[in-house]
This record gives C-alpha cells, sequence and structure tokens, in this order.
C-alpha cells in the first residue's frame, strides 16, 4: 500500500506541474516527482539517463549539456567529479584535462582560477565557448528540475555532502558503486536517507549472486545497475529481472556493447527493438543510460513508456 501511495503522489505531483495556470517549462518540484516515481518501483515507465549530458549537444559535463538534457525531458543527468589542486570539485570525467579542455596536464595540479581560464571541446575535439563547471554551479543548474547521477563522488563524498545541503539538493542525488554492502554502510549510511544508493554489479563475475544477496538483505536499494557483457549468455540478467521484480528497479547501460550484452545505441539505430526494446522487454530494464537521449526518449513515448 505504501508503494501505491507513493506512485499516486508523484502522479499527483506530475500531473500538478501540467495544470493550469501559468508554468515554467521544467516545474520546480520535478526533481522531487521524479524522486518519487523511482522510490516507488514504478515499473509503468522507463527512466532516463544522459551519459555525461548530452554531449552531442553541447560539451560533456558542461551545463549546456545540462540543461539540454533537462529541456529534452532527460529524468537523470550522470556527471563526473574531479578536484583541483585547491580542493574545489568541478564537472569533468577525466583526471587530465588534454581531451576535454584547452588545458593539458592533471586536474589536481590546477587550481581553479587557472582552470577557469580554459574552454572546453566538444565530441569532436573543437573548442567552445564554454567553461569547466564546479559542482556547485552544476547543482543549481539542475535544482528541483532533474535527478543527478554523480560518478566518481564516493572519492570525496565527505566534500560533496556539504555542497548538495548548501544548494539544497540533496533528495535529487544517486549515487552509484560496487563496494561491498558492509562497506557501504559503513562509509556512507548516515547519507542513505535522502542520497539514493545504488549498487553496480558485473553479472559476469562468479560472485555476482552473493553479492546481490548481501545488497538486498542489508541495503535494500531501490535499484541495481547490471553489466554483463556477452549477448550469447544471458542467463543471469535472466535469473537476476526474475530476483529482483517487486524489489527493485534494473538499471542498463547501453554505451557501449559489453555493458549491455551488445544491445547498445549503436545497435539501436538500426533497430531499437533489438536495443532498447530486448533490454526493457527481456531483462527487465526500468532505467537505461545512453549517449543517445533523445533517440531513446522518442522510442519510449512511441511505446508510452515515458511521462
Amino acid at each position: 500500500m505504501k508503494r501505491i501511495a507513493i506512485v499516486l503522489l508523484a502522479l499527483a505531483v506530475l500531473a500538478g506541474c501540467a495544470g493550469g495556470g501559468t508554468q515554467s517549462a521544467v516545474p520546480e518540484n520535478r526533481a522531487e516527482a521524479l524522486r518519487m516515481q523511482l522510490l516507488s518501483g514504478d515499473t509503468s515507465a522507463v527512466l532516463v539517463v544522459a551519459h555525461r549530458g548530452d554531449w552531442r549537444y553541447a560539451p560533456e559535463n558542461s551545463i549546456a549539456a545540462i540543461e539540454h538534457s533537462i529541456a529534452v525531458g532527460v529524468d537523470i543527468v550522470e556527471l563526473d567529479l574531479q578536484l583541483t589542486k585547491d580542493s574545489v570539485l568541478i564537472v569533468m570525467h577525466d583526471a587530465t584535462l588534454n581531451r576535454t579542455t584547452t588545458g593539458k596536464g592533471r586536474v589536481a595540479d590546477w587550481t581553479l582560477d587557472s582552470i577557469r581560464t580554459l574552454k572546453l571541446k566538444n565530441g569532436c575535439g573543437i573548442r567552445t565557448k564554454h567553461t569547466v563547471p564546479t559542482l556547485e554551479e552544476a547543482l543549481l543548474a539542475a535544482r528541483g528540475r532533474v535527478l543527478l547521477n554523480l560518478d566518481k563522488a564516493d572519492r570525496y563524498f565527505d566534500l560533496v555532502v556539504p555542497l548538495l545541503e548548501k544548494t539544497g539538493t540533496t533528495r535529487q542525488i544517486v549515487m552509484k558503486g560496487s563496494k561491498p554492502a558492509a562497506e557501504v554502510l559503513g562509509l556512507y549510511g548516515k547519507y542513505l536517507d535522502e542520497v539514493i544508493y545504488m549498487p553496480v554489479v558485473n553479472l559476469d563475475r562468479e560472485d555476482a549472486p552473493e553479492s546481490m544477496e548481501a545488497y538486498i538483505a542489508e541495503l535494500k536499494p531501490v535499484a541495481y545497475e547490471l553489466i554483463y557483457a556477452e549477448a550469447k549468455d544471458a542467463a543471469m540478467p535472466l535469473r537476476m529481472r526474475d530476483e529482483l521484480r517487486g524489489k527493485a528497479l534494473i538499471w542498463y547501460n547501453t554505451l557501449w556493447d559489453t555493458l549491455c550484452g551488445g544491445h547498445d545505441d549503436d545497435l539501436s539505430l538500426e533497430d531499437p527493438d533489438a536495443a532498447f526494446g530486448y533490454l526493457i522487454d527481456t531483462l527487465g530494464a526500468r532505467i537505461i543510460q545512453t549517449d543517445r537521449a533523445e533517440h531513446l526518449l522518442t522510442y519510449l513515448r512511441d511505446r508510452g513508456l515515458h511521462r
């Protein structure tokens, strides 16, 4: 009954967002509605995660990528964190500046003021007008509008939490990791009333079933990110689909083939049913992280699987 009540409350919030009167394009309480949808275990829709923001539209991990993801209706934006020489958290995937900015060298060797002088490169490696955002700037851009998955955040979580509290975004955060359940509780237990923790389980590992049992018993997470490499070996993904039914949602990454048994973004351009459809209909995915968010959103909306 509690789960049904949460679903109804989430639907009411979403309905209120779309209701009468003058509304902004992205209602202030959208993030809370998405959080409730995730926590409720709702399987009637599929949540879309934009990997590093929509980097085909704007530089990865940029404010523009976050804004575009929100504008097209993405539910969760995945961002990466690095720490500057003067201990400021910035949004960047690599430990070095070379690939994504006009600078060179390790992020840890640069102060924020120096990084501010750089420009971000786009997916083709071309200089743009965009600059590297701090985590605080990214949180403010997303506040109330979308959920955020902060990747590589576990290294700095004691620095992250004060920023979440300062910006009022704690309840928007999804954190993932593959640490054992007991270690997760020891490190992050005091944060898990508000921050959503999602275990990452590689189903190709022999200890995958034992890891799952420990997570279910000790953490009772609302969702799991599952990974498997070979399309011909779906026995464990099918087993986990059955094991998690009614207990937790399943997240798959379609970024490249070895994360999802070959049912990836590239295949989706030729046959979305064989890629996204297989993960949803056969393996039970209700959260998909992609590098082609708009393509996935169109597919889901055509099937009535995205609000």
